[in-house]
């Protein structure tokens, strides 16, 4: 029996897993014991991914939709030739950007970056991922306050930390790893701390559980700098030598007084006063974040504001400290720094002549032939389409009829595409209903490519499976429309991951994620490597779990970090009379990944999950509106939009809120089209809405 290591594409953790293999046929999946990030432990989903060798497509071949409706299977020359033929005629007929694509955060590293090479280099057309659903706000919190999206953690922070603060996270059920170090803490007297307005499974686990309010992050934080610097709880030393801005942001935050904020926060005098104490009081204070913050309208702010607490009270760089983004997706980090969309590969500036003759020389492209402004979000992708201004997509590994906000936008906008390609490894998604091109590609266990971890750690995705007949990679797909467009010597250094590998770590060189160092073989049965990790560091004893800002050097041009604040925005969904409540979204079981499309593969989700969509309710409200355990309710949304739901009493959840697992398509059916304006990631978790029992209605 052969024993292959590579990693799970779940989520952002990207445990190492050992596939014991047999005649082809996989026989265990066990966690890999000794990797720095699970050693020997993971979650329900990474195991199951054996299930993957038996539940895939129905057909190694593409199919194009004939005019009639119905599905003709073609061979991958044909289905190549006829994408790109349509893409280019539509670019002929209707503009440059009259074709977009959206990707993932599931890709391998190099899937991005050849996706990114053809569709914004060479179509310079738009491109944007379902990473700006999740991880846009860090990402640009980090840039703007850091000057690079490099969150300096490594999880074995959170074994040293004293004081352990969960803003917006639930890691107990959506990032198991995360709470399995924060178990293995042995650090005398540690507190673990939840801020959230439903008592999630990590409050019920938590030593203090705060019930904010809905969308009152940000005054709580201001509220808490300004006792902080009132107190001279600060660390002079650290705001005088490493950050800039700081005068400004202590005058900003006096009106920020703790009489406003328990009128506004829903917290008690002495349950601020309490948490303040207690940041005060820790040696060492780390800080996490993830989509309770991220998924809100002014969600840059709020991460900024949980880094200024860090920074003013020097909580970053050292052990057990830090602002810390928890990241999403498997492979989110790769998609924020190499799928050529907000930034060029490795973070470089797209209108900076010297990045671009880099890349030109790296890549052997010519500079015409490179994307020259960052790309239109998601968003606008969305409203361009709907407008009649796009009309072709390509999406990959991605289910935007379900998973985007307000979703039924989504749903209007591909009715009115002449060409929509769906590349996925099931044609059974709600998105691939309305495909006129789909590209069935191979899961994770077929493929090869290189993951970035939330801790900056890479690691190797290596096939433990050969293909059958006809079977293709997400990468292969890509490349042969490329080919098929006819960019000829422009894609010459593409024809293999290992090949793109080589060409990222190249451009990586002198950037903050600078991996020239690491080698695609050497990373194979390793325990990752984090960035950076530049070609002077190999050979050297380099710890194998590494944090940075140690010396308190950030990557803006004068090295200090910066102090970024701004006056709260008035929330553009406040509760009233016709929608007196809040519907709150987010992670329901440890079986359950965002869309469920594969859902189907997790042993024993069903015993864990039910099948329609549901959502959680206040005891008492459900009492006063004589509703029942399981009964059905008819949910309308401010965005104008209606879906029923069974419900689950709970006191977990507040009196005048509602809480919906985000796997159903009905909860993004009722979340608005809203955004953070600088980000533009959805404001997915404070819709207002009402109720009526079904049955009852008017």
């Amino acid at each position: 029996m052969k024993k292959i290591q590579t990693n799970c594409n779940y989520c952002a953790i990207d445990c190492n897993l050992d596939f014991l293999v047999e005649d082809g046929v996989i026989q265990k999946v066990v966690p890999t014991k000794g990797y720095p990030v699970n050693d020997g432990f993971c979650c329900i989903k990474g195991i199951s991914l054996d299930k993957q060798q038996t539940t895939v497509k129905p057909n190694s071949l593409p199919w194009i939709r004939q005019a009639d409706g119905t599905k003709k299977t073609v061979s991958w020359d044909e289905a190549f030739s006829y994408v790109a033929d349509k893409l280019k005629s539509l670019q002929a007929d209707y503009g440059t950007e009259s074709v977009a694509g959206i990707s993932t955060g599931q890709l391998t590293l190099e899937e991005f970056a050849i996706f990114g090479h053809v569709m914004r280099d060479y179509l310079q057309t738009n491109v944007d991922g379902n990473t700006r659903l999740c991880m846009a706000s860090a990402a640009v919190s980090m840039k703007q306050t850091y000057g690079y999206d490099a969150p300096g953690y490594t999880l074995k922070d959170l074994e040293l930390s004293d004081t352990i603060i969960f803003i917006g996270a639930n890691p107990v059920v959506a990032h198991p790893i995360v709470w399995q170090r924060v178990r293995y803490n042995k650090v005398p007297g540690h507190k673990i701390i939840c801020i959230d307005p439903r008592k999630s499974e990590t409050a019920r686990n938590s030593d203090y559980y705060y019930p904010i309010k809905p969308r009152m992050d940000l005054k709580l934080l201001y509220t808490l700098a300004n006792i902080m610097i009132s107190n001279d709880w600060i660390d002079h030393d650290f705001i005088e030598k490493h950050t800039n801005g700081f005068d400004g942001y202590r005058e900003f935050v006096k009106e920020f007084t703790l009489e406003r904020a328990v009128k506004e926060t829903g917290l008690s005098l002495k349950e601020i006063m309490e948490l303040a104490t207690m940041i005060h009081e820790g040696k060492a204070v780390s800080m996490w974040w993830t989509m309770g913050v991220n998924q809100g309208y002014e969600a840059v702010r709020t991460a900024q504001a949980i880094m200024n607490l860090c920074l003013m009270t020097g909580n970053i760089g050292r052990p057990g400290t830090g602002p810390n983004s928890i990241t999403g997706q498997c492979n989110a980090m790769g998609s924020r720094l190499f799928s050529n969309t907000t930034c060029s590969y490795a973070g470089r500036d797209f209108g900076n002549a010297e990045d671009r003759k880099i890349i030109c020389a790296v890549t052997g492209s010519d500079d015409d032939h490179l994307a020259r402004k960052p790309t239109l979000p998601y968003n606008k992708i969305v409203e361009g389409i709907n407008a009649g201004e796009i009309r072709g997509l390509w999406i990959l590994c991605t289910n935007p009829k379900h998973s985007w906000t307000n979703n039924k936008t989504f749903a209007d906008a591909v009715k009115k595409l002449d060409l929509f390609v769906v590349q996925d490894i099931y044609d059974t998604t709600e998105s691939a209903e309305d495909a006129t091109v789909f590209f069935p590609v191979v899961p994770g266990i077929k493929k090869c490519g290189t993951y970035i971890n939330l801790e900056r750690r890479m690691c190797r995705m290596v096939p433990v499976l050969p293909r059958e007949e006809n079977e293709i990679s997400d990468y292969e797909a890509i490349l042969g429309v490329g080919k098929a467009l006819g960019m000829g010597s422009q894609i010459e250094k593409w024809e293999t991951p290992e090949m793109c590998f080589n060409m990222l770590r190249e451009m990586s060189r002198g950037m903050g994620c600078d991996f020239t160092g690491v080698s695609w073989r050497g990373l194979e049965n390793s325990h990752g490597i984090q960035w950076p990790y530049p070609e002077k560091m190999v050979g050297q004893d380099v710890a194998e779990e590494r944090r940075l800002y140690e010396d308190g050097i950030f990557f803006t041009p004068d090295g200090r970090a910066k102090f970024l604040y701004e006056e709260p925005l008035a929330n553009p969904y406040p509760q009233t009379e016709a929608y007196p409540y809040i519907f709150n979204t987010g992670r329901g079981t440890v079986g359950q990944w965002h869309t469920q499309s594969r859902t189907k593969e997790v042993r024993n989700v069903e015993d864990v999950s039910i099948k329609k969509a549901y959502l959680f309710m206040n005891t008492r409200l459900a009492r006063e509106k004589n509703i029942h355990h399981m009964d059905m309710i008819r949910v309308s949304s401010v965005n104008g939009q209606s879906a029923d739901f069974a419900v689950r009493i709970t006191d977990d959840v507040p009196y005048d809120q509602l809480y919906a697992p985000e796997h159903y398509i009905e909860c993004n059916c009722l979340t608005p089209s809203s955004y953070d304006k600088y980000s533009r990631e959805p404001n997915y978790k404070a819709a207002t809405v009402n109720f009526v029992k079904i049955g009852e209605e008017a």
